[in-house]
């Protein structure tokens, strides 16, 4: 599976979409107008270990909720990202086997590497 999850009204996703300059094999969601299904995200679970590490703090809604001050579990990691889009990391890039979490200079470089393999 080659796809990126991403958000096309984000500077950031648009960005790094143009860096890696995927191939025509590649699958570009848009999760804001594409939601998210359960099995996508329990696949992108299954391959990053956890719903927590997909989850974003930086979501506007995460202060609004309040969520800091609680202490969610795997389930509510879940659900919270399932029912608002803004709670995925982005974007999720899956090259195979491997997946890349969030737009941090290393996750990105890790990507290209990958898609270099290609």
């Amino acid at each position: 599976m080659r796809k990126i999850y991403h958000l096309s009204s984000c500077s950031t996703c648009k960005r790094i979409i143009k860096e890696l300059n995927p191939d025509a094999g590649f699958i570009l969601q848009d999760i804001k107008t594409e939601k998210i299904t359960e099995e996508q995200l329990n696949l992108m679970a299954g391959l990053s270990g956890s719903y927590e590490s997909l989850f974003s703090r930086r979501a506007i809604k995460y202060k609004e909720l309040n969520l800091k001050e609680k202490n969610l579990s795997e389930e509510e990691y879940k659900n919270y990202i399932l029912n608002e889009y803004t709670f995925l990391k982005r974007p999720v890039i899956i090259i195979g086997k491997k997946i890349f979490v969030g737009n941090s200079k290393k996750v990105v470089e890790s990507a290209e590497k990958e898609l270099q393999k290609k």
